[in-house]
């Protein structure tokens, strides 16, 4: 049942698009959705996407705010992220089950990857699914849309039986009459009844179990254990590359390739065994071997290998790949959300290992996953308190042997770990949705530290991928450049090719509007991703850094020679400057002069330092 609902300044009305159809006799009203997150550009960028997509969509800034969103409004699903300060995503969906079940009112958690301990416990409450950040929009939108599907269907069953018992209560007053009516309308309904228990156990698209169906099959399977001598473990599935797929050819032919991979696990895995589809592009199955400790891995490498076969869809040939985890029941007794998480841990672990292929659990898992949870608190912490450093490498003029500038590089003291590097905790970051607050941060310190210097000096700031997408870019650097003082042409943006990858025609605007407020742009890291000529065309930058893995290899490796020579001499014929980064020795300062290139950076000049050393160093080189 729906009842208006008064919406916040949040919510945008638009067309539901087609594949949100409504069934005939339904009113055809677009879903709408509750977006849960403390995070404002979290809420920000789900919300113009799903309003893209046809969707009403309500914001609430927490979890009190979202209870109160509930109670006086009706929704159609609820995107709940999980760690909030006020109240924690897993109290919200337990306050929400309490009023709603999982068919009334379709919960899926936002998590990041490293809380897979908090999902177990999301899912053992009552969450419908769930998504992980970052947030792969287009899983995301084909989880939406499975869970709103099955809320309608729940509906429509509902109104069916109830219609259904009116009807057999009018037949009761007049039994007499009507028993060949009646015998006839309870055989309906006995169907009716059994193919509501399938629906209810089984994933509409691939009929294979879902997750309810999947969890009872795994309680029975434990139950069993100590009576046939079966070892059961668990086999969790995902899909690598799936979402290029959807992407590239829509969600119909990403069905149908969802439906081929059901069958081609169906066809390697025993008649016995029990096989699910969790949502989205995730499987599991359930095996039960004797004593056969390597027979799970072994069927969990010959499902890998036959879905990493080509797939014919529609006349079109698929090629993706699939990352399994394995987790013996044994290790686990009867802690069912243990061997679950155990499964889970596994996959990731699959998929860090560089995709397609098993991968089986170990305790040590545990272990690192913990350590991880405790880093990502600490990091809540610190980018709250600001409890991070700067520190500054030289650019310098080869020629002159000038400064030229500084690259800003982030560490984080940490209490126990010491200093930490940016590759350990960015890409935490990254996952928990704090990189914008953390990349504001330093944008705002960056050109604070800049105005102190002399004005021919600039300031080189690294943005990710993710801040590089967030609609608050433009006017975080409008801010930090008012609140310093720092001439925008004083400030260099360097952006890696990934962050470049995706909407181009959305990417030029966005570069062609920092360049507007007067702000370098660099492209990082040049010749290590998908190095396009097309991107040099189509994205004006101002300068291109030569990656230190080919600098260091020039004196031996005729192949990293030629790739920097070829650089220097498409950059100069675009006319666009270089500089090579990670010079350490002099004669490979020499070997990048004799390429043509005119800025360079590395330990030969100087380590990264601290703002005073930096203040020190500039002082040094302007006074001998």
């Amino acid at each position: 049942m729906r009842a208006d609902k008064k919406m916040n300044t949040a919510t945008a009305h638009a067309i539901r698009e087609p594949n949100v159809s409504s069934p005939e006799g339904e009113e055809d009203l677009a879903p709408r959705i509750l977006v849960v997150d403390d995070v404002a550009d979290n809420r920000d960028i789900l919300t113009r996407r799903l309003v893209r997509r046809g969707f009403h969509v309500t914001e609430a800034s927490g979890g009190h705010d979202a209870l109160n969103q509930i109670e006086t409004g009706t929704f159609d699903l609820v995107l709940l992220d999980i760690m909030m300060p006020d109240l924690s995503g897993n109290e919200v969906l337990r306050r929400i089950r309490e009023r709603f079940s999982n068919t009334e009112l379709p919960v899926i958690m936002v998590t990041a990857k490293s809380q897979s301990e908090d999902v177990v416990e999301s899912l053992s409450i009552g969450a419908n699914d769930y998504v992980t950040k970052p947030v792969d929009f287009a899983v995301a939108i084909a989880r939406i849309n499975g869970q709103i599907e099955a809320k309608k269907a729940s509906d429509r069953t509902l109104r069916s039986k109830q219609t259904l018992e009116a009807t057999t209560e009018q037949l009761n007053t007049s039994l007499s009459a009507k028993e060949v009516e009646l015998a006839n309308e309870s055989g309906r309904r006995k169907v009716s009844e059994e193919k509501l228990h399938f629906l209810a156990y089984h994933d509409s698209l691939t009929e294979l179990l879902n997750r309810q169906g999947f969890r009872d099959a795994l309680h029975h399977a434990i139950d069993e254990m100590p009576v046939n001598d079966m070892e059961p473990a668990l086999l969790f599935i995902d899909l690598d590359g799936f979402k290029a797929v959807n992407d590239l050819f829509g969600h119909a032919i990403g069905d149908k390739l969802l439906r081929a991979v059901g069958e081609r696990i169906q066809s390697v895995v025993p008649a016995s065994f029990d096989i699910a589809r969790l949502g989205g592009d995730e499987f599991a199955v359930i095996t039960r071997y004797g004593v056969q400790p390597d027979a799970s891995m072994q069927l969990a490498e010959q499902i890998v290998a036959e879905i990493g076969k080509p797939f014919t869809v529609d006349g079109t040939q698929l090629n993706i790949g699939a990352s399994c985890g394995v987790a013996r029941a044994s290790h686990f007794s009867s802690d069912l959300d243990g061997l679950v998480k155990a499964a889970d841990l596994a996959m990731y672990h699959a998929k860090s290992n560089g995709r397609g292929g098993a991968v089986l659990f170990e305790a040590r898992m545990l272990q690192e996953q913990e350590e991880k949870r405790q880093l990502e608190s600490d990091l809540r912490i610190a980018v709250q308190h600001s409890q991070f450093e700067l520190f500054y490498q030289p650019l310098i003029n080869i020629d002159t042997r000038e400064i030229t500038g500084f690259e800003a590089l982030i560490r984080w003291p940490h209490p126990k770990r010491g200093l930490m590097s940016p590759e350990i905790f960015i890409p935490l970051a990254e996952e928990t949705g704090l990189i914008n607050q953390l990349g504001a941060w330093v944008l705002r310190e960056a050109c604070k530290e800049a105005c102190k210097w002399p004005e021919h000096i600039k300031v080189a700031v690294n943005l990710s991928p993710i801040q590089f997408e967030s609609p608050s870019l433009l006017s975080t650097l409008i801010n930090a450049l008012a609140a310093s003082g720092l001439a925008p042409n004083r400030l260099e943006l360097e952006i890696t090719e990934s962050a470049l990858l995706g909407n181009e025609g959305k990417n030029v605007q966005m570069l062609q509007a920092i360049r507007e407020l007067g702000v370098r742009v660099s492209m990082d890291d040049f010749g290590t991703g998908y190095s396009s000529l097309a991107y040099l065309k189509n994205f004006q930058f101002d300068k291109i850094k030569i990656d230190r893995r080919f600098v260091q290899g020039l004196e031996s490796n005729i192949s990293d020679a030629a790739i920097v020579e070829a650089i220097i001499n498409l950059s100069k014929s675009i006319g666009v400057g270089t500089t090579a980064e990670g010079i350490e020795t002099e004669s490979q300062l020499s070997a990048v002069v004799t390429q043509g290139c005119r800025e360079g950076q590395g330990y030969l000049f100087s380590r990264p330092l601290t703002a005073r050393d930096a203040q020190e160093f500039i002082e040094k080189y302007i006074h001998g």
